[in-house]
């Protein structure tokens, strides 16, 4: 029997299934829709599409290690709920999913999912993502990965699959005091998510743009300002009207109070915020605001790039550079960080707010 596009169609839209499977269904039960249904539902097929809708912003993050300390990988996978995020069953299937991007060399996710499943050689990765969605009876979702190789790479799990980091370094002469130092470094990525290594591996225009954030952001906080440019503020709004008659005496009873600011209105200090940004260009060449700009720029980039954050575990307030380097040379090698890469399950991610009555009600029909 022909099977029609009309007939994958009506399957789909019954089941829920893909197209592919559908079309499949009908082909080994020669069009009988019945025995189409029950393929499927065997196949653990039917079900698993009409899951994709739902959120899933819970899940693990896992990581896998060559032997050799190599070559490492990283991948979060999904759920809907964190219960299912701590079964057994879904981590077994995670880890088992790292380990075999781990082995092979994938350039995308679409490569890796079209791949034959090294945990069921019957079907590929996708086929049998499917059927642990059915198995485990919620919308699962391989949602990033990455592999990285180097000299020596570590990895670190934090918070039982919330946080996983992997680092990669350069090291001529790797032990285990360096691999420890590593871990270290790990977790002090997990802890402070730096965005970079060092500030090489910023570009001229994400500088800029880091730049021009410090600086409005300096603006629209008023208080903070340097006395002499915060005064003339003041002044112009109290000359331009720009303040009411409330603000105005706020300012004549408070002005000599550090904590002004608690007594003027939301409105009065929105002006405050409006003029200055009026002047951003004539601020920039001003010497005392150009000094404070750089001294928030610089310990904004002590804090988004990880060699020059001070090391969580110093007592002396070294910085993680310093800390690899005294590692380095005690341990007679060469040895850099080069690169890292942090997970967080569902980072970016809407979750879904759950009414457990209110689904349970709707499921009944009620």
């Amino acid at each position: 029997m022909a099977i029609t596009a009309a007939d994958v169609k009506k399957l789909r839209e019954m089941t829920g299934a893909g197209m592919m499977d559908c079309k499949k269904a009908l082909t080994e039960t020669d069009g009988d829709f019945d025995g189409a249904v029950e393929f499927l539902r065997k196949k653990g097929l039917a079900t698993a599409e009409k899951k994709a809708g739902r959120i899933a912003a819970e899940g693990i993050v896992a990581t896998v290690v060559s032997e050799d300390a190599k070559t490492a990988t990283i991948i979060e996978v999904n759920s809907e709920t964190d219960f299912v995020a701590k079964n057994e069953v879904f981590q077994t299937y995670v880890n088992a999913l790292a380990t075999q991007i781990n082995n092979n060399d994938y350039a995308d996710m679409a490569a890796f999912m079209a791949a034959t499943s090294d945990i069921d050689a019957s079907t590929t990765v996708e086929e049998h993502h499917k059927a642990m969605v059915a198995k485990i009876g919620e919308n699962l979702t391989i949602r990033r990965f990455e592999k990285i190789t180097g000299d020596v790479v570590v990895s670190y799990i934090h918070m039982g699959g919330k946080i996983g980091v992997l680092v990669e370094a350069e090291c001529d002469n790797a032990n285990d005091a360096v691999e420890e130092a590593m871990k270290n470094v790990a977790m002090q990525i997990a802890a402070m998510n730096p965005q970079y290594v060092n500030r090489n591996e910023i570009s001229e225009d994400i500088l800029a743009k880091e730049r021009e954030i410090v600086v409005s952001s300096a603006l629209a906080d008023p208080a903070s300002l340097p006395k002499p440019i915060l005064n003339g503020i003041i002044t112009e709004a109290i000359e331009s009207n720009k303040w009411g008659d409330e603000d105005k005496a706020a300012y004549e009873e408070q002005k000599n109070n550090k904590f002004l600011f608690n007594f003027l209105s939301a409105e009065g200090i929105q002006a405050l915020r409006d003029i200055a940004d009026t002047h951003k260009a004539e601020y920039l060449d001003n010497k005392i605001f150009a000094g404070l700009v750089e001294g928030r720029f610089a310990k904004h980039l002590k804090e988004i790039c990880l060699v020059d954050q001070v090391y969580v575990k110093a007592e002396d307030k070294e910085n993680v550079g310093q800390y690899v380097a005294k590692v380095a040379k005690d341990n007679g090698c060469k040895f850099e960080i080069k690169k890292f890469i942090r997970f967080e399950t569902g980072e970016g991610l809407e979750k879904k707010n759950e009414d457990f009555a209110a689904e349970v009600a709707a499921q009944m029909g009620q």
